[in-house]
C-alpha cells in the first residue's frame, strides 16, 4: 500500500492492526510477504523479527528498529495518519 508516497505494510495480528515501512531496514525485503507470530513481524529474507508495538529487531541483527506509524481501525476500515509520513520522505 502507498499512503503519501510511503511504501506501507498493514499488519494485522488478532485484534492489532500495525501500519509500518515496507522495507525492511535490515536488507529492504519486502515485509509484506513476511509472516506475523506473537506481536512480532519476520522479515521474509533473514527471518529476523521486528515488535510491532516499538518496532526493536530480534536480538543479534544490526539494524535500525522498524519504522511504526500511528494507525485506528474503526468500523472495518484503517485510517493512517499521513502526516507522520512526512518525515519519511
Amino acid at each position: 500500500m502507498r499512503v503519501a508516497g510511503v511504501d506501507l505494510a498493514l499488519i494485522a495480528d488478532g485484534g492489532v492492526v500495525a501500519a509500518c515501512e515496507r522495507a525492511c531496514p535490515h536488507e529492504q525485503a519486502d515485509l509484506a510477504c513476511g509472516r506475523v507470530v506473537g506481536g512480532r513481524l519476520a522479515c521474509p529474507r533473514h527471518d529476523a523479527s521486528f515488535s510491532l508495538v516499538d518496532g526493536t529487531i530480534s536480538d543479534g541483527w544490526p539494524s535500525r528498529p522498524l519504522r511504526l506509524y500511528p494507525v485506528r481501525a474503526e468500523r472495518g476500515e484503517v485510517f493512517i495518519n499521513a502526516a507522520s509520513l512526512k518525515s519519511v520522505r
